[in-house]
This record gives structure tokens, sequence and C-alpha cells, in this order.
């Protein structure tokens, strides 16, 4: 089995879990400690029945419903280094600086010391980067504000007609990156936008 770590599982992670199980070839752990609120079911991949769990759990209630393979789920926050160990991969879905600043920090090319994937939506946006990144990018790509951001952008008034739907598409990209990358390491995009 290949042994992946997911970190978030909102807009982008309840997707990419949802693909990866249905593949069948992988192991993997989910960490979150969000709970699932009714605002998240327009743009996120949950039933509404969950509603008030944990994502973690609301995630393998789901996958449980339609017959596909569950996660081990974590219902923490990633915060040391030492949570990352033991993994072929890890994948960050979380909007969420300090994680990603983590992951990074374990290196870059074939130097890199795991091997990590970063996945970003908001708004009308997506990005995917990975541990193959040319080190002189990462400033730019760890600048920012810290805090929370929605995958739906800022703009995003709540309403359904105005739902993106990027986190999707960058979670479909990811999985045929995470595909590949498990069979071929080298035929792989060390980076990737999306702009709609």
């Amino acid at each position: 089995m290949r042994k992946i770590m997911i970190i978030g599982t909102g807009g982008i992670g309840s997707y990419l879990i949802d693909f990866l199980s249905r593949i069948g070839i992988y192991d993997i752990t989910v960490f979150d400690d969000d709970k699932l609120e009714e605002k998240n079911l327009t743009y996120q991949n949950f039933i509404p029945d969950t509603v008030g769990q944990t994502k973690v759990s609301a995630v393998n209630e789901r996958l449980k419903v339609n017959g596909l393979k569950l996660v081990d789920e974590q219902p923490f926050l990633v915060l040391v280094e030492k949570q990352l160990k033991g993994y072929d991969l890890v994948i960050c879905c979380a909007d969420n600086l300090a994680v990603r600043r983590m992951l990074y920090r374990q290196g870059y090319g074939d130097d890199a010391k795991l091997k990590w994937l970063d996945l970003r939506a908001q708004g009308r946006n997506a990005a995917l980067i990975s541990y193959k990144v040319n080190e002189n990018l990462v400033d730019d790509l760890l600048a920012g504000a810290e805090g929370s951001f929605s995958c739906q952008g800022g703009d995003w008034d709540g309403s359904p007609e105005q739902v993106n739907c990027m986190q999707i598409a960058v979670a479909g990209v990811a999985s045929q990156w995470i595909q590949r990358w498990f069979i071929d390491n080298e035929n792989v995009a060390d980076k990737m936008v999306l702009n709609v």
C-alpha cells in the first residue's frame, strides 16, 4: 500500500479523499480538527447527516455510504514535523500557512527529506505545488497573511449562485499527479496554476 497523509478535509481534501479512496490502492491518513458546519455543504463533499461531526469522521461516514475504502481519521492539527514521518507522500489541503511552511522546510527536489504536495484554491484560482518546485520561488509561494482562507475566495457572498468549483478542479488534477508520481515520480509537474 502507498501511505499518504492528507492535511485538511475541506473544499479540496474532501474531494481528493473521495478520488483516492475510489482507486483503492492508498493507505490514507487524514488530519483535520474542524467540525462540519451546514455552510460547508455547499462546496465541500459531505452529506447533511454528518453536520456537527469532525470533518474526518464525516469523511468516513460518506465513504461508508458510498461503499468506498475508509481512511485513518485523526481529528487533530498537524503541529510538529514528527507527525509528518512515515508517509510516502504528504499532501496539504489546509488553508494554513504555518502547515505549508512546515512542509516547505522539508526541502526541495532530490534533496527533500519528505515528498510533499501543496494544494490551494481560492475563488476562481487554484494551484498545485510539489516538493520539486524551484527553491527560488518559495518566498513568493509562502508570502501572504496568516490565517484561514476559504477556497471560495474573499468575495463569495455565501449564495449557491456564487459558488466556485476550483477546489474540485485542483483535487482532480492532484489525483492524476499522485497516480503518475507513484508510477514514475520524474514525470510530473513541479507546479501548476489553474485560472478560470
